[in-house]
């Protein structure tokens, strides 16, 4: 029976056999790259050495790892399923690497934010943070979509409108509520009070976002409401459009959290309220947040941050999509 005592004859890990790391780095330098020549000037090293440690490589694992045309190589199928398993082995010592090479538990965290999410709510907050817990040195960074925490992010903020990497650790932050938002002066004009309902005139410019180009779709159709558009204005970043709002050029489809700010200050004003749309904002990390440590501290401020909406109580954890 193979046990996985160290020492032990029958121990898996002495009858492990695997490819020398040489000739592994030698093999994803040449595969990133499409050359033996470039491979060789990365790893400082001649097109030869980078040659014959992947003909070693492939010699070793009885199958061809690249095809070779002209001055270019092109992984074959079985380079490419190695290509993937050493990508992800190497992701995992560098992370360990740094991990130990930087012990310190007052190792900055590197956080990601969306950039408006980051702009109007976050930055605005985060004084109040770095107040409470001196001891946490905190980076924030500005980013959206995919992302990969071995590109030196640590933690990050996204909403839950794209598929994450597999083994990412989710803790919700909040739900998304949704609702237009304008000047308090203009109001009356473009939400018009049919039998003491507002009701959104076909006069109001609409201001969209090419980040979320569906937002006035998806209102309208949670409202159940079916209207022709009237004037609308294009922004290029979601943020410019909750910006022009600010200046009165129209209503803007807003989530409350980005605009609770400036609801509370009367700078803008929802005349329909705001309206669940499915989605939620998430802490993503690479592994589990351990109680009581920065994470978990951090963690904890955010959500204490992100109140809900109607005072309504909502669970700590919710599932990740």
């Amino acid at each position: 029976m193979k046990t996985d005592i160290l020492g032990d004859k029958k121990s898996q890990t002495i009858n492990r056999r695997l490819p020398p790391l040489s000739a592994l780095r030698c093999f994803e330098a040449a595969a990133r790259l499409e050359s033996f020549t470039r491979a060789g000037e990365a790893l400082h090293l001649t097109h030869g050495a980078i040659s014959r440690a992947v003909r070693a490589l492939e010699e070793d694992l009885g199958t061809q790892l690249f095809e070779r045309r002209s001055h270019r190589v092109f992984l074959t199928e079985a380079g490419r399923e190695l290509l993937h398993s050493v990508e992800h082995a190497f992701d995992l010592i560098d992370a360990a690497a740094r991990k130990l090479r930087t012990p310190d538990k007052a190792a900055t965290l590197v956080l990601s934010c969306e950039p408006t999410l980051l702009m109007r709510w976050l930055i605005p907050r985060i004084p109040a943070f770095f107040a409470a817990h001196p001891d946490i040195p905190l980076q924030l960074v500005a980013g959206g979509g995919p992302f990969a925490f071995a590109q030196g992010i640590d933690l990050a903020i996204r909403r839950n409108d794209f598929p994450w990497q597999p083994h990412t650790h989710a803790q919700w932050l909040f739900d998304e509520a949704i609702g237009p938002v304008c000047r308090p002066e203009q109001a009356a004009h473009w939400a018009r009070n049919a039998a003491g309902t507002a009701q959104l005139s076909n006069t109001a410019p609409r201001l969209h976002s090419a980040t979320r180009a569906q937002a006035w779709e998806q209102w309208l159709t949670l409202k159940g409401v079916e209207q022709a558009p009237g004037k609308e204005q294009v922004f290029e970043h979601f943020y410019f459009s909750l910006q022009a709002a600010v200046a009165g050029l129209g209503l803007a489809i807003a989530p409350w959290q980005l605009v609770r700010d400036d609801l509370e200050s009367g700078l803008l004003v929802a005349p329909f309220g705001f309206i669940a749309d499915g989605s939620a904002y998430y802490l993503l990390s690479p592994e589990a947040i351990e109680p009581d440590s920065a994470v978990a501290r951090l963690l904890d401020w955010l959500r204490h941050q992100a109140l809900p909406l109607d005072g309504e109580q909502h669970g700590a954890t919710h599932p990740a999509t």
